[in-house]
């Protein structure tokens, strides 16, 4: 393994390491939000149906944070490749 190969390879584990810790937030908060939105769904569901169909603030939250976690999950797959890169560099 070469020097170039190391250093792509130690930018990839950074990456993975950026990306995960981005993560960490956003997909705590998401699991709350769903969480909520799955138990008011039931409680709806109990009391006979939706009284609104619109948006809600939860599902707009939601949608943001999906945005988020798509980005880091993409910081985090491009440090993938790069440290798999980076091993076969010769």
């Amino acid at each position: 393994m070469t020097t170039t190969g190391l250093v792509v390879a130690a930018v990839g584990v950074l990456l993975i390491a950026i990306g995960l810790a981005r993560a960490r937030a956003p997909w705590a908060r998401y699991r709350a939000l769903k969480s909520q939105e799955d138990n008011i769904a039931r409680y709806e569901s109990w009391r006979g149906g939706l009284r609104d169909t619109g948006p809600t603030g939860a599902s707009v939250a939601i949608e943001m944070l999906r945005s988020q976690l798509r980005i880091d999950a993409a910081i985090a797959g491009v440090g993938v490749v790069a440290a798999l890169v980076g091993l076969f560099i010769r």
